[in-house]
């Protein structure tokens, strides 16, 4: 089956949004965008989960969409991080990231408020009448507090402009239903179950993981393209543990942070609810980083 949104399939990398001093970190922000267009990333996408969108102001989360599209100049993708728990704010904040060039929008379910499954179609409707860009639906009930049905998500599969799903769910029956019962481009939003998620028909994975191993997972993805299943499992076992062991310290991006900060691109700093590891979680995250290779 020809799936919707392959425009957004391989690696999409979930930016961390850089912080300096409490502020966006504006030159290391470009930097991020300039490396992954060098390792051959396929999408970038500012202030999603990993952004840390929900303490970033209006103003700042349009500035870093802003800059981001400014620095990718069509050598990557952006599929900027618009949603919102009320609707006309998703409306405006995907207006805004139209105007500034982006390539798609990923809108994460209304989280908090818990619609019923009509709301969250006129929610995503809404949004779909009123920009002209390709847009992926972000199911994520273990921070949403709700969960889109696949029933409903095969049914904003009929409106044109929806053409993907980033898939966060953790339930691999939800994908499969997902999958046969639309034509929607399905994207893991999960490291760990990207593997098992492109065995199904799943087109590639918005990863947290991309931010310090992009090259590992292209390969990966790469493998699989080409019918070396040997080689993606080999890839996959070898991820596993890094992601597992990283990602369980603590919530995301915190981990991811710390990581980067150890492995020199990032000062690691997480805006208040998020704290700092302690010092016994960055001690094991320096033997994750050092079994996998990269300290």
């Amino acid at each position: 089956m020809s799936r919707k949104g392959e425009m957004f399939a391989g690696l999409t990398v979930a930016l961390v949004t850089p912080f300096r001093d409490g502020q966006i970190d504006e030159a290391a922000l470009r930097g991020l965008v300039d490396h992954h267009v060098e390792v051959g990333t396929n999408c970038v996408s500012p202030c999603g989960t990993t952004g840390e969108s929900p303490t970033l102001s209006h103003d700042e989360h349009e500035r870093v969409i802003a800059i981001v599209c400014e620095q990718a100049q069509g050598r990557i993708k952006v599929m900027a991080g618009t949603g919102s728990n009320s609707t006309a704010e998703a409306v405006r904040l995907t207006k805004k990231a139209a105007q500034a060039g982006a390539d798609g929008a990923l809108l994460v379910a209304p989280y908090y408020n818990k619609p019923m499954q009509e709301g969250f179609y006129r929610h995503y409707a809404a949004i779909a009448e009123s920009v002209d860009i390709p847009l992926v639906v972000y199911n994520i009930p273990g921070r949403a507090a709700k969960n889109i049905e696949p029933e409903t998500i095969c049914r904003l599969a009929e409106i044109p402009s929806i053409v993907a799903v980033k898939e966060s769910t953790g339930s691999m029956d939800q994908a499969s239903q997902i999958l046969s019962g639309s034509d929607l481009t399905v994207l893991s939003g999960d490291d760990s179950l990207t593997l098992p998620l492109l065995s199904m028909g799943g087109s590639g994975v918005v990863s947290v993981a991309g931010n310090i191993v992009p090259k590992d997972i292209l390969a990966m993805l790469d493998a699989w393209k080409k019918g070396d299943i040997a080689a993606a499992q080999t890839w996959h076992h070898k991820l596993f543990p890094l992601c597992r062991d990283m990602l369980s310290l603590a919530t995301n991006p915190i981990p991811l942070k710390a990581a980067m900060q150890l492995l020199g691109k990032d000062t690691g700093e997480v805006r208040l609810p998020l704290t700092p590891l302690e010092e016994s979680q960055i001690a094991s995250l320096r033997t994750t980083l050092a079994n996998y290779g990269l300290l």
